[in-house]
């Protein structure tokens, strides 16, 4: 999603809608999931991470990304849960 977010110029096409929020969920914890996060910061969104939806190839690899990386960026990391009910009160 990251390179999808730089070439589509996500940020620009979704704010003039309104969106100021992403939920990000996905593969590959370390790389892919972990640069779409920290781009989506810098393009100034509030980022939520889907802790139980996103994986990696070793726990040690999750646990620097989940634990050590990506919460410089995002703004909350979340269980799958939490988000379906913060969604589901809107």
């Amino acid at each position: 999603m990251f390179e999808w977010l730089r070439q589509h110029r996500l940020g620009s096409t979704t704010k003039k809608h309104g969106i100021h929020q992403l939920i990000v969920i996905g593969l590959i914890a370390h790389t892919c999931v972990e640069s779409t996060v920290r781009y989506a910061a810098e393009l100034g969104y509030e980022v939520v991470v889907v802790k139980d939806a996103t994986a990696d190839y070793s726990d040690r690899e999750m646990h620097a990304a989940l634990e050590v990386n990506i919460p410089n960026y995002a703004g909350a990391l979340v269980t799958t849960e939490e988000i379906v009910t913060s969604i589901s009160s809107m």
